[in-house]
């Protein structure tokens, strides 16, 4: 297997997507999204149907991860926690990094069948009224 590698032109791309990630990372951080002065806008799909969707939450569990504080990022968004964790390990695989271990994980998170399951199914829980599920909706 090769590593994943971008055409050699597209490296141009990086450092302004770096800036912008920046950016954005940084008025996350001194921005509190929970807070009445907000400019994060609020979920469009939890406003028209007041049901929570796959993302709902993520916005301050970032804020939250930002800050450290990952009991209240897990609260926000559990999936979100966990795919920002996987993101360094996913990183290394795609620049070449493939030890034995790692590979049934990544092979999983590459076929489009496991996140076309796991996206609907976590949507669905975090919308039941049942313990342990209301724990996946955000606090």
């Amino acid at each position: 297997m090769r590593p994943f590698q971008l055409p050699r032109w597209s490296w141009l791309a990086l450092p302004p997507a770096l800036v912008i990630a920046g950016g954005g990372a940084w008025m996350l951080y001194r921005i509190d999204p929970s807070g009445t002065d907000s400019p994060f806008p609020p979920c469009a799909f939890r406003a028209v149907t007041g049901f929570y969707c796959v993302g709902c939450g993520g916005t301050r569990c970032a804020h939250a991860l930002l800050h450290g504080d990952i009991a209240t990022a897990w609260s926000m968004n559990p999936l979100l926690v966990i795919l920002v964790a996987l993101l360094p390990v996913a990183a290394a695989w795609w620049m070449g990094y493939r030890p034995r271990w790692l590979q049934p994980l990544m092979h999983l998170l590459q076929k489009p069948a496991f996140w076309l399951t796991l996206l609907p199914l976590f949507w669905i829980a975090r919308n039941l009224p049942w313990s342990p599920f209301t724990s996946l909706a955000p606090v």
